[in-house]
């Protein structure tokens, strides 16, 4: 495992890390058991660094990283975000009263004195624009609830905008094969200010992994089945937002590029961290194997240029 600067942060953390909403929920069934594999995995790979969220299954993702951070050995970086629970994403909601509620209630699951990185959940694009909100992070640091605060994304413009504020010490937004904008006009700004960059939805909610296909089916509970038009939430959550048979067709070009040894996520994800502006991706996983797979992407080296430009040149397929 390689590791990169998060940002101005101090920490280096592992380029692959691990992005902990479907051990939560809203991807399927998950046992305890089969999270508790899946983060042990994650640890013997080299992984710090772990992405969870207050509304991941209602703060149960948090809940199974702090019983399994209790008993590792090894130091780990979390990660966490705040925002969703309210009914309706309104500014107005962002009030002191609330963030510092969220907070606490991470606090009790995370079983820590202090947050290490705190990151405002995809708030509405106006936010960006109250300088106030970032006035009560800067308050919460101040008082050691969080060590550092960032901001995850839905738009492009949104990010821009963050970075504008001094504190915001890391962008959490998408960016894979489908979804390539980000390196045009934002990664540049991003890393002259020495704001880290995590790559959320890495694998397009697995069709980058090369193993669904139009037959393909998800449990009720699964938001590859519920929100795939954004019925429940930002429709770029689910698949990056691409059309599902689009998808299928660009992956299937994709797959031609493979080099002799990798698997679809390796190279998917390789494909992301061949920009250094990125401090890491954060791909899901339910199970050992997929944790596995997803760090072995660290250890191949730059895709050739033949592969590279060919891969970018499946985007235009999609826009």
């Amino acid at each position: 495992m390689n590791y990169r600067p998060l940002g101005h942060t101090g920490w280096k953390v592992s380029e692959v890390s691990f992005g902990a909403w479907a051990i939560g929920g809203s991807w399927g069934h998950v046992s305890d058991e089969d999270a508790a594999a899946a983060l042990q995995k994650a640890v013997e790979c080299g992984v710090n660094f772990f992405d969870t969220a207050d509304v991941y299954g209602d703060g149960r993702s948090e809940r199974l990283i702090a019983q399994f951070r209790n008993s590792c050995k090894q130091e780990i970086i979390v990660a966490t975000k705040a925002g969703r629970r309210l009914p309706h994403q309104i500014v107005e909601g962002y009030t002191s009263e609330n963030l510092t509620s969220w907070v606490e209630d991470s606090l009790r699951n995370l079983s820590v004195e202090s947050l290490d990185l705190l990151q405002l959940h995809c708030p509405p694009t106006e936010l960006y624009s109250r300088s106030e909100v970032f006035g009560i992070l800067d308050d919460l640091v101040k008082a050691g609830k969080i060590c550092y605060y960032g901001v995850s994304v839905e738009k492009g413009e949104e990010a821009l905008k963050a970075i504008e504020f001094p504190h915001v010490h890391t962008v959490q937004i998408i960016f894979n094969c489908f979804r390539q904008r980000p390196a045009e006009f934002f990664f540049s700004e991003a890393k002259r200010k020495k704001v880290g960059i995590l790559a959320r939805v890495p694998l397009a909610s697995g069709l980058l992994t090369g193993k669904l296909n139009q037959h393909s089916t998800f449990p009720a509970d699964d938001h590859r089945h519920f929100n795939r038009l954004g019925q429940a939430f930002d429709v770029g959550e689910t698949f990056s937002g691409v059309d599902y048979d689009a998808g299928l067709a660009v992956v299937a070009e994709i797959r031609e590029l493979l080099p002799p040894g990798m698997s679809m996520c390796q190279l998917a994800l390789r494909w992301i961290l061949m920009s250094d502006a990125v401090s890491c991706a954060i791909p899901g996983a339910k199970r050992p194997e997929q944790v596995a797979d997803n760090c072995a992407a660290s250890d191949w080296p730059s895709l050739s240029t033949e592969t590279s430009l060919s891969t970018k040149s499946t985007w235009n397929l999609l826009c």
